[in-house]
């Protein structure tokens, strides 16, 4: 696993290795995830600070960042298509660093969330260029090998940053967090400075401007394998943004955990860890529709149970946490998959098509976990009844996309 990827525009800089380029992508990864998951802890204090009327506008800390996040990712991609992968990341962890000292300081709740949808901004690029960059140097089985591997080490970050965050709180205020993840940034800003090549060929560059833009996403839209596999992982994202979303107030209000709330995250953030690396070892063997669909099917069949176990009254702690992880364990090994069998048509324009698909899969999916989340009534209920029926819309939109079809990868 040490061989060298060369990139296929010519650099001066030394072409990366296959373990470089998996930790670079997982540490670019890990920057939103960073963004999001350090500061669950602190949510509490940030609604008391700013003195909020109803407690679940705090959840806003994380929605409105979501949603920028993936509005921006529109314009990143055809501008990582014109110009090249590195300069666009590079002023993009830029912005992202800037936004973060705005975070620090923000006197009003008003002026924190538009820090944090100014950072939404920056970080939108790392997820756009991270996916280019791997399409640019590989397809198929390898770049969901490849996505695994990046997505394994990467969840190491979501299973510590509540932790961290937790510990920032015991010795400093919430708004030292953001101190620590500026830390980050500078650190991921100057690797990537020193070691990302370009991986974009002058040849497959493309102009920048309306026309152009709108000419590539229409092509990504025209293909029907990109355009269902998108909304069948929208359907997924939107559990995942409900579950940060409202996980705090499960694991503290619902559940009474306190400051054992980040060890539960983390045991969540493993189970999905482990469903990556299990699909990284298995991919290449068996196929990215045959884990997939059957994971799907896994994932909703054990979150309709769940659900009905819930609505009988069945509220135990354990219970729920263990549902949860037999559930969630199952997006580790579909994540991956569908974004290489979404991104596998339409390599030539890698930018624009992972743009719309990160654009459409986090503001869609976390407008949509966000309205799940707003249905928190005390109960876990809302939550995994709404992971139940994304589940079965996803199932919905791979049926229709395979024609009825599943677990069938191309020979």
């Amino acid at each position: 696993m040490r061989e060298a990827l060369p990139p296929p525009a010519a650099n001066a800089r030394a072409p990366l290795s296959t373990v470089e380029l998996v930790f670079m992508v997982a540490a670019l990864s890990a920057l939103n995830a960073l963004a999001i998951d350090i500061m669950l802890p602190a949510l509490p204090d940030i609604s008391a600070e700013y003195a909020l009327a109803n407690a679940n506008d705090r959840q806003l800390v994380v929605v409105i960042y979501v949603v920028f996040f993936g509005i921006a990712q529109l314009v990143y991609g055809p501008l990582a298509d014109a110009y090249g992968r590195r300069s666009v990341l590079l002023g993009a962890l830029t912005i992202f660093a800037l936004s973060t000292m705005l975070c620090v300081v923000a006197p009003r709740f008003e002026l924190l969330l538009a820090a944090r949808a100014l950072q939404g901004v920056g970080a939108a690029a790392t997820r756009v260029i991270a996916t280019a960059v791997v399409r640019d140097l590989c397809s198929g089985r390898r770049m969901a090998q490849i996505m695994s591997m990046a997505m394994t080490v990467f969840m190491i970050v979501p299973i510590a940053a509540p932790g961290v965050g937790q510990l920032v709180l015991f010795v400093a205020e919430w708004r030292w967090i953001f101190g620590a993840l500026l830390i980050y940034t500078i650190a991921v800003l100057a690797w990537t400075m020193t070691r990302l090549p370009e991986t974009l060929a002058w040849e497959n560059r493309i102009a920048f401007g309306p026309r152009a833009i709108a000419r590539a996403y229409a092509a990504v839209l025209r293909e029907r394998t990109t355009f269902w596999y998108m909304i069948a992982t929208t359907c997924l994202t939107a559990c995942l943004f409900a579950y940060i979303a409202a996980s705090e107030q499960i694991f503290v209000d619902t559940y009474g955990l306190g400051a054992a709330f980040p060890l539960a995250f983390a045991s969540v953030a493993v189970a999905i860890t482990a469903g990556a690396y299990l699909n990284s070892r298995l991919v290449m063997r068996l196929g990215m529709r045959r884990i997939s669909h059957t994971m799907i099917l896994w994932f909703t069949l054990i979150s309709a149970a769940h659900a009905l176990v819930l609505a009988a009254g069945v509220h135990s702690f354990w219970t729920f946490l263990l549902l949860l992880i037999a559930a969630l364990i199952g997006f580790g090994l579909i994540a991956g998959n569908f974004n290489a069998l979404a991104m596998e048509p339409v390599g030539r324009i890698a930018g624009s098509a992972s743009a719309l698909y990160g654009a459409f899969t986090a503001s869609v999916g976390a407008a949509i976990g966000g309205v799940i989340g707003r249905f928190y009534d005390g109960t876990a209920l809302p939550f995994i009844a709404g992971m139940a029926i994304m589940g079965a819309l996803s199932i919905a939109a791979l049926l229709w996309v395979e024609r009825g079809r599943l677990f069938r990868d191309p020979a």
